[in-house]
């Protein structure tokens, strides 16, 4: 995955893009700046998104929902390792299992 670049940098593309002369393209915006055009369309519609011009899951909402996520897959994983050493300790525990009295 490649790295993403800076929120300053993208705040500035777009904001150029926003600001283009007639007759400049978004692609020519995108090539002096040296990203992909559809990288800059994705900025502009998520900058869109953002301002609520458009209907969609903004910069903030998206971080808390990856955040959450990753949250919940160590939940996830925590609860299985307990769950596997209840079920251990449980079969430790029956007589003639794993104990030294007769």
């Amino acid at each position: 995955m490649p790295k993403p670049y800076p929120r300053e940098f993208r705040d500035d593309v777009v904001r150029v893009a926003r600001d283009r002369g007639p007759g400049v393209t978004v692609e020519q915006v995108a090539k002096d700046f040296g990203v992909h055009p559809m990288t800059l369309f994705k900025w502009l519609r998520q900058a869109e998104i953002d301002e609520g011009v458009k209907p969609g899951v903004s910069g903030g909402e998206s971080a808390e929902l990856r955040e959450a996520r990753r949250r919940i897959k160590l939940l996830e994983q925590e609860n299985e390792v307990l769950r596997r050493a209840a079920a251990y300790l449980s079969q430790a525990s029956l007589p003639g299992k794993g104990s030294t009295r007769s």
